[in-house]
């Protein structure tokens, strides 16, 4: 059985798409084609229902999928140690990030790693659902790591390394009734119109487990993907918005109002599955974080 065919299943199996398998893969689709094909003539078993929408496993496809994920981590990681011994890692690191990161210079971060670590190649992706979005990429294997906002209790199947995190505020625009107020308690925020990220981000997370706790009913009206651009919502006066602390660069002209009440942290961490090991790169990656950030760990 051939590492090449084995990965090459994963790839389909995670992408349910033989095209965008064959993206990712930097390969033709008809190569993935014919390495899936070769796979099940040696299993002797159907590996995937191929339909025009997407690929899905079947019931041996299903107790095939975990095996070779663990196939493919012990053959990362014997070529890791190789390359340790001969003076650099190689491979490729794949990094989930979020449209805001700002407590974290991750470009200087990231152009440290680079000059330590050469040999790796970078993957940076955002997720459109959030950090619950890179959750579920960790969980299927296509990410390696991800810098996730996640309140409350840790998810199963998950390791966090905490980082640093902020706190929300209320931005009202001028003239708007809270706008001169030193404080507002949550309960007064009953029945406003919010303006806030879709379900799956960790500021949607924070906020909607900070009224659901104090029993505030909170509407949301508006979603946006990009928290940074929510000022901007609150400026043209269609709502307000919970910003955390680390955006007050974008709130001229606006009012910034602390919430009592409520537990408004937004915690930032580093996200890794559990049940499979890391990469040296990815460890790498981890240490050098720990080095960076006082607070990690």
């Amino acid at each position: 059985m051939e590492l090449r065919h084995l990965a090459y299943f994963v790839a389909v199996a995670e992408e349910q798409n033989f095209t965008r398998a064959a993206a990712r893969l930097h390969i033709v689709q008809s190569a993935v084609s014919a390495a899936v094909k070769a796979l099940e003539r040696e299993l002797d078993a159907r590996l995937l229902d191929r339909n025009s929408q997407r690929v899905l496993l079947t019931d041996a496809g299903r107790a095939l999928l975990p095996r070779a994920r663990i196939a493919l981590d012990a053959a990362r990681d014997a070529a890791d140690a190789v390359a340790e011994v001969r003076g650099g890692l190689r491979g490729t690191l794949r990094l989930g990030t979020l449209t805001s990161i700002r407590l974290i210079d991750l470009p200087a971060l990231l152009g440290e790693f680079h000059r330590r670590h050469p040999g790796v190649q970078l993957q940076i992706s955002v997720a459109p659902t959030g950090s619950q979005g890179h959750l579920e990429a960790l969980a299927e294997g296509r990410l390696d790591l991800a810098f996730v906002s996640l309140p409350g209790p840790q998810p199963p199947g998950i390791d966090l390394l905490p980082l640093t995190g902020s706190t929300l505020s209320l931005i009202v625009p001028p003239g708007h009734p809270l706008a001169g107020r030193h404080e507002v308690a949550i309960g007064e925020l009953a029945g406003t119109r919010f303006i806030d990220c879709p379900v799956g981000y960790g500021n949607r997370a924070v906020a909607d487990r900070a009224f659901a706790a104090a029993r505030v009913p909170r509407h949301v009206t508006i979603e946006i993907t990009d928290i940074a651009t929510s000022a901007d919502y609150v400026r043209a006066g269609l709502g307000i918005a919970l910003l955390p602390r680390f955006l007050a660069d974008t709130t001229d002209g606006l009012a910034v109002v602390p919430v009592t009440g409520a537990d408004l942290r937004w915690p930032l961490s580093l996200a890794a599955p559990a049940d499979r090991t890391r990469s040296a790169a990815a460890r790498a990656l981890t240490d050098l974080l720990r080095e960076s950030v006082p607070a990690a760990g």
